[in-house]
């Protein structure tokens, strides 16, 4: 009977309440701003000793942001944004190709979709477990908050340097405007740091650096955006 009522709780009512405990979440972050992740708490402990240290964001819509910045990451991390639902099969499927045919390490292809997941939603460690979890609330953002509130809140919660978060954190930091006065070099230099932002600076780029921004600048032009790029609406 106790292994009965165990297997119950385990298999139907932990399962059950995760769920709906989950969707109600991404339901009420669809119109509730993030104002504190995961890994903002992470940085917070890891850097608690340093003189000066602090966190920084300031949450902006997407239509107080540059579209020029959202341009800028689309080029930079996920160019098929508009298109997948979450996952670039197209890309996973060239990883893996590279993989076993070349011998190519095993690279990263996560989303836009994906990053914004893992920084809302998880501690952002290195494990299966949490690949798994990060899936699931793509799944659940693709589907309640859509392409553009994906977006807004990842250019609210990206990390962009040390204790910076946010393109009107970088905006301010590194060009002293805000993030709505972004042209396209200065976003492409935020962009271009976003894979390793505490390594990275827009202000004092490495020759690596430069060549990104060059090549991001150079394929904006290139790629087809929805509409609310130049036109958010108001969420």
């Amino acid at each position: 009977m106790k292994r009965r009522k165990l297997s119950y709780w385990l298999f139907v009512r932990i399962p059950f309440w995760f769920v709906a405990g989950s969707v109600a979440l991404v339901a009420l972050l669809r119109y509730v701003p993030v104002r504190y992740t995961p890994l903002m708490a992470v940085r917070a402990v890891q850097h608690r000793d340093e003189e000066g240290f602090r966190t920084i964001r300031h949450w902006r819509s997407l239509s107080e942001i540059s579209p020029e910045m959202v341009k800028a990451v689309i080029a930079s991390e996920d160019n098929r944004f508009d298109n997948h639902r979450g996952f670039d099969w197209n890309e996973i499927g060239a990883m893996w190709s590279e993989h076993f045919q070349k011998g190519k390490k095993l690279r990263g292809c996560s989303t836009i979709s994906q990053q914004t997941a893992k920084n809302v939603f998880t501690w952002g460690t290195p494990t299966l477990l949490r690949k798994g979890f990060e899936a699931w609330w793509t799944f659940l953002i693709e589907r309640i908050w859509g392409k553009e509130r994906i977006m807004e809140v990842y250019l609210n919660v990206a990390e962009t340097g040390l204790g910076l978060y946010g393109a009107e954190a970088a905006a301010t930091a590194y060009y002293g405007i805000p993030a709505s006065r972004l042209k396209r070099s200065q976003a492409a230099g935020i962009a271009a740091c976003l894979p390793s932002p505490l390594k990275m600076s827009p202000d004092h780029p490495t020759e690596y650096t430069r060549k990104r921004v060059s090549k991001i600048v150079s394929l904006i032009p290139k790629i087809a955006y929805p509409d609310w790029v130049d036109n958010p609406s108001s969420l």
